[in-house]
């Protein structure tokens, strides 16, 4: 099995190990841009989830302030580039707030992360409809937006015959009215209580700074056994597919 993760930074494991969000953040890896930082997402429960699956492969995806469009954009740039892998190839993706948003910057040819915090860097002419974006945020419209953006890709997803299994982050869609039947291809969507910071919390679990959001490498293998459950539980993997020693 082959296993591919994308989320933001509770995929790429951010502070898990190390009090980094991006691998450039330290000087011994400045040259490896924005991915998880290595001693983080050894102990990511992305790579603990393989390990616990014998997965032959590990990718992920995921980057510390990426958007839920970044997200969905690089899952289908993966499947586009990796056509051969698909059939052997589980799919577990997280999903961040719903709010958040990538502008495509064409002259240095890079996309911004963008969220309603009010403090994110962007180009000097980009200033102004980042402070309308922070202010005019619409969370409903926003939360709307991303139910069907995320249904769209699990159908796709379907379509390849693509097995994968999403889960929420921090944000649910609790407050949606028009739920879809996503089988088992998705935990509880509409729980607030199984979204993943809220099951670390209610098992005990603290973030690894006073104000932060991130949890340590001992949340991360607990989600990473919580989630291999859901899986045997509902049949999505078999047990002889997972190695016993």
């Amino acid at each position: 099995m082959i296993l591919y993760v994308n989320g933001c930074s509770h995929t790429a494991a951010c502070d898990a190990n190390v009090e980094h969000a991006w691998a450039e953040d330290d000087p011994d890896y400045y040259g490896w841009g924005q991915v998880p930082h290595p001693e983080n997402l050894k102990v990511s429960w992305g790579k603990k989830l393989s390990e616990m699956l014998g997965a032959t492969e590990f990718y992920c995806d995921a980057q510390s302030g990426g958007s839920n469009p970044r997200i969905i954009r690089t899952t289908r740039e993966w499947i586009k580039n990796n056509s051969d892998k698909l059939a052997n190839t589980f799919m577990v993706i997280q999903w961040t707030t719903w709010e958040r948003e990538e502008w495509f910057h064409a002259e240095s040819n890079y996309w911004y992360q963008v969220n309603a915090s009010g403090i994110d860097m962007v180009p000097p002419e980009w200033q102004d409809r980042y402070k309308q974006y922070v202010t005019e945020v619409d969370w409903h419209q926003k939360t709307q937006q991303a139910h069907q953006a995320i249904w769209e890709l699990h159908c796709e997803l379907k379509a390849q015959s693509i097995r994968h299994l999403f889960f929420s982050g921090h944000s649910t869609f609790s407050d949606i009215q028009d739920q879809k039947d996503w089988e088992v291809d998705y935990i509880d969507p509409y729980l607030r209580s199984s979204s993943y910071n809220a099951v670390l919390e209610n098992n005990g679990f603290e973030h690894t700074r006073p104000f932060g959001y991130h949890f340590g490498k001992e949340a991360h293998c607990f989600w990473a056994k919580h989630v291999l459950q859901y899986m045997l539980n509902n049949q999505i993997v078999s047990a002889d597919e997972i190695p016993t020693d």
